[in-house]
């Protein structure tokens, strides 16, 4: 048992080892929770940002605008006393409003028309003009993927130690403004940020290398200029009071006043606060002559971002605190965090640190499981996980240090996991369990399935990936009250077990009973491929079911299906006393409005569109897009003909064209057109879902009385579950 748990910790020490980028992605997470935990205290420092917001947008129409309304929103900002006002955007090409260029179109013409003497022909200039009365820091885009020259930098780089040029990786080129504007401007930024594994910005390079030229980050450069600085300091390795560790590396820069730490490759990690009292100016607000009282308050003395948050400019990133944060906020983060002096930082001690703690950790639960048992051991372990998180919470706290929580935590689990001496009676239990648990509700095939691998199963909840099935019988209430007690349960069993057959030979898991109804899902508790298709066919199979036990026994039983595929929560619910295998969660809710919504629109079935686009080339029609209670998307729903086969067949294909017409024109409110349409495709509809074009029909009807109107979306919505 020994020799087991030392081996667990050696392998994973080897495969943490190994693994680097593994690690480095679930230590960032747990960073990220931290900072969300304990967010940075905001320094209030002099920032405001001036957002091209989509109300903005709406009022001055689309993007991009006239540089000439740029210019003014400059002029105003200027006048109003900004310190710095700095552009987390970049102006590549001309204005194609310039009235030299309209004029040019014009004469092609062969029209002529002669500017009065006050007018400047290129609006391009009037921005340049703007930017070279102001503190404008442009900004710009550095990139590997493109050549294109970029001007010379405004600022110099002062450095002691090594020549960052000589360590730094070279970009090739990047995207920056006309020539006039980075002319006129008083500082010159990029502000594109490095891209990540999963894509959060957690860390902004203070300094680029491209085309043997030093560029500033846009929120350093935009420090530099509101401080009348001239240049960065860089300090490298080798520096007066660095180490020279023969392996050149940045350890800290500095803009004006300001110091900062670095990563070796000049990597800034930013420490966000959220920025709760930072004013986000819309730009029109900027642009209002009447609000112009207003501006000298709101933006006098300080550092003036202008970005975008308007979804369609596509400025958004993630970071720990959300996953559509306008990126101009990123550059005010950092502008704050500087200016407060408050960093994180990972000490070149922290891996030794980290793996001599896992290992402590492990040995420590090793002893346990030795000498105390499973409980003691058991215990141990939790305590062991919660003292690494402890350490590294308590370091990010009280220090702001990036202190690892995942290997100190993993290696003592990991070495309780491979020494407990119940693992083999605790397998056995596992399978018995199984058989006992899951026999009711899965094929045999299945149950022998996980019984041959029980790490297959989770037991203790789990999100997964769901199709959903619910069945009822309808009108059951009132077929109920004429039947005795023997009578009603020889119709439920005739009809559940021909049902929970075919649910089972489609590698069903049966969830519940209830009354009448049967819930079933696919996926859960294992894998099932394809499982939108086969809950799918498995309604061509109940229909076929249901028809054959009428024909036998004379009666005229209909069921309602509906169907959905999400995410749903799915595990043993229930008491300490009785619980079962079963799902919860919005997707299951949304199956069952689904079938609710059968006898609304008079089918056997109705399929979300969730399911049908991973269900493959069935004959699916599409009913309608509906609006359920507890929801604000719409839901597309869909009912199903029949299978591969049938979805090629002209029957199929003629009535499919006559209903897709029938929804065009019934959503362009065209109610001639649908009424007529609704005619046809009821003559070619199989009888099953003709009541579908009388409900169309009757709701054509009263739309005629009562029009939705020009806002409507042609969704359709349901008030009743």
């Amino acid at each position: 048992m020994l020799g087991a748990g030392l081996a667990a910790i050696a392998v994973l020490l080897a495969v943490a080892l190994d693994n680097q980028p593994l690690f480095d992605r679930l230590r960032n997470l747990a960073f990220d929770s931290y900072q969300r935990l304990d967010p940075r205290p905001e320094a209030h420092a002099p920032v405001a940002i001036v957002d091209i917001d989509q109300a903005s947008i709406e009022a001055l129409g689309q993007w991009p605008w006239p540089r000439t309304t740029i210019a003014t929103l400059v002029d105003r900002l200027a006048a109003a006393g900004a310190a710095t006002i700095a552009f987390d955007i970049v102006f590549t090409q001309p204005d194609r409003t310039s009235p030299s260029l309209l004029l040019a179109d014009l004469a092609k013409d062969g029209v002529a028309v002669t500017l009065p003497p006050n007018v400047e022909p290129d609006n391009d200039a009037v921005l340049a003009k703007s930017f070279g009365a102001a503190p404008v820091v442009a900004g710009f885009v550095i990139s590997g993927e493109t050549s294109d020259a970029l001007p010379p930098p405004k600022a110099g780089f002062a450095f002691g130690g090594a020549d960052p040029k000589s360590y730094l990786p070279q970009y090739s080129g990047g995207l920056s403004d006309l020539p006039a504007l980075n002319t006129a401007a008083t500082g010159m930024g990029f502000f594109s940020f490095p891209l990540s594994v999963d894509g959060v910005v957690r860390e902004l390079p203070v300094v680029l290398h491209s085309q043997g030229n030093l560029y500033p980050a846009l929120s350093l450069e935009s420090l530099r200029v509101a401080q009348g600085a001239g240049s960065f300091a860089v300090k490298s390795t080798g520096a007066s009071g660095e180490a020279d560790t023969g392996v050149p590396a940045m350890t800290a820069f500095k803009v004006g006043a300001l110091s900062m730490p670095t990563g070796p490759g000049g990597q800034f990690r930013i420490y966000y606060s959220g920025l709760p009292s930072v004013p986000m100016l819309p730009a029109k607000d900027m642009l209002d002559p009447a609000k112009s009282a207003d501006m000298a308050k709101l933006v006098g003395g300080k550092i003036v971002l202008i970005g975008t948050s308007a979804v369609g400019l596509r400025d958004l990133v993630a970071t720990p605190f959300g996953n559509a944060v306008p990126g101009v906020r990123v550059h005010a983060e950092i502008i704050d965090q500087v200016i407060g002096q408050q960093f994180l930082s990972r000490p070149d001690w922290a891996l030794g640190a980290e793996i001599a703690l896992a290992s402590v950790l492990a040995l420590a639960v090793l002893l346990l499981v030795l000498a105390g048992g499973a409980v003691a051991s058991s215990l141990g372990t939790i305590v062991a996980i919660a003292g690494a998180v402890g350490v590294s919470w308590w370091a990010f706290v009280t220090q702001h240090l990036l202190i690892d929580p995942i290997l100190p935590g993993a290696l003592p689990l990991a070495a309780f996991a491979a020494s407990t001496p119940l693992l083999l009676l605790l397998t056995d239990r596992e399978k018995k369990f199984i058989h006992s648990a899951f026999g009711r509700y899965l094929s045999p095939q299945l149950v022998g399935r996980l019984a041959s691998n029980p790490s297959a199963l989770t037991l203790g909840g789990e999100l997964r990936e769901l199709t959903i099935l619910f069945s009822d019988i309808r009108d059951f209430t009132s077929i109920s009250e004429k039947l005795t007690p023997d009578e009603l349960t020889k119709l439920l069993n005739e009809f559940l077990t021909p049902a929970t057959d075919v649910l089972l030979k489609a590698e069903a898991t049966i969830d519940k009973y209830i009354g009448d109804a049967i819930v079933a899902f696919w996926n859960a508790p294992l894998d099932i491929e394809d499982h939108r298709r086969k809950a799918c066919l498995s309604v061509l199979r109940l229909q076929e079911a249901l028809a054959k036990l009428n024909r036998e026994t004379g009666r005229q039983l209909r069921v309602g299906i509906g169907i959905n595929s999400g995410v749903c929560c799915v595990g043993n619910f229930g008491s300490a006393q009785r619980f079962s295998y079963s799902a919860i969660g919005d997707s299951m809710n949304l199956a069952s409005r689904v079938e609710s919504l059968t006898k609304q629109y008079k089918v056997p079935a109705l399929i979300t569109g969730d399911t049908q686009a991973g269900a493959g080339d069935l004959a699916f029609i599409e009913v309608d897009r509906v609006r359920v209670i507890g929801r604000t998307r719409p839901v597309p729903v869909f009912t199903l003909l029949g299978d591969d086969a049938h979805a090629k067949s002209g029957a199929y294909l003629t009535l499919r064209g006559a209903h897709d017409a029938l929804l065009a024109a019934y959503r362009a409110q065209d109610f001639d057109t649908a009424e007529q349409l609704a005619r046809d495709a009821r003559a070619l509809a199989p009888q099953s879902i003709e009541g579908l074009y009388d409900v169309y029909a009757s709701r054509i009807a009263a739309m005629r009385l009562d029009p939705p109107g020009a806002g409507w979306d042609g969704v359709f919505v349901a008030r009743q579950k």
